[in-house]
């Protein structure tokens, strides 16, 4: 019957995981909402949800899908070049707000660059973390705190999986077959389930909502997106995926290089 410790082991293991990720998930859902400070930001495009189109990019898909919603609406307005290799090229050098300057301010001296650098740089930005501020500010996006605790919970509860797995097989192993297996495996089955349900869960969770956003700021992001949407307000939700020319696509998928266009007589 030793093989109860193993047993009591894994059910610790997966008790500790559990609570780290739903101590995260509290955390989460106790943050205050307070009135959004004024955007630095032209209010242009600004939907009906009460967000600007950079805020409800952030809220969605945090730094990186800010940079690229300025990219598609500087593209569009054809104040830059994107084209398909990867590399970005600088049409109108006068940036309109401090998040098209942070994307200008990426660029070399001689006015192109790799798309993903340029993304990149932007996403690291002055302009982009203190819209984050501003939003964590009024309650709107989670705390660095609690996103990385909520990770590190999730990470617990998949290690507390495979504790389990590790102590069942300890377990049967050691056992040296003194006690029926079957009853063994079924006994480890039950801290077992509760682990994958909640990993399962937190997948899910993580599937359908956005990482960067409070349950305030999802709560927006639902409103926008149960709106009319136009392309910027798709950008601004689903990223990439949502542009709809293939070649700028292409543009925004591209490596940290670009593809280098190919030289006549080679």
């Amino acid at each position: 019957m030793f093989w109860v410790l193993f047993l009591l082991v894994a059910c610790a293991g997966v008790l500790a995981a559990g609570a780290r990720l739903l101590r995260a998930v509290a955390e989460a859902a106790d943050i205050p909402e307070a009135d959004v400070p004024e955007a630095d930001v032209p209010e242009a495009d600004v939907p009906e949800a009460g967000v600007t189109l950079y805020e409800a990019a952030y809220l969605a898909g945090g730094p990186h899908r800010v940079a690229v919603l300025t990219l598609v609406s500087m593209e569009r307005e054809r104040r830059l070049l994107l084209a398909h290799t990867g590399w970005a090229t600088v049409v109108d050098p006068v940036g309109r707000d401090p998040l098209e300057r942070s994307v200008l301010g990426a660029f070399g001296p001689e006015g192109r660059s790799p798309v993903a650098a340029v993304r990149t740089a932007a996403a690291r930005g002055e302009a982009v973390r203190r819209l984050g501020e501003r939003l964590r500010a009024a309650g709107l996006a989670l705390p660095e705190g609690v996103r990385a605790g909520f990770g590190h919970g999730l990470q617990a509860v998949r290690g507390a999986v495979l504790l389990v797995v590790a102590m069942a097989t300890a377990a049967v192993t050691l056992d040296g077959g003194t006690t029926d297996t079957t009853l063994v495996l079924c006994w480890f089955g039950l801290p077992l389930l509760p682990a994958l349900a909640l990993l399962a869960l937190a997948r899910l969770d993580a599937s359908r909502h956005s990482p960067w956003a409070s349950p305030a700021g999802l709560r927006l992001l639902s409103g926008l997106r149960a709106g009319d949407r136009g392309p910027l307000t798709s950008v601004a939700l689903h990223g990439v995926a949502a542009v709809g020319d293939p070649g700028l696509r292409a543009a925004l998928s591209c490596g940290g290089r670009g593809i280098l266009p190919r030289q006549r007589g080679r």
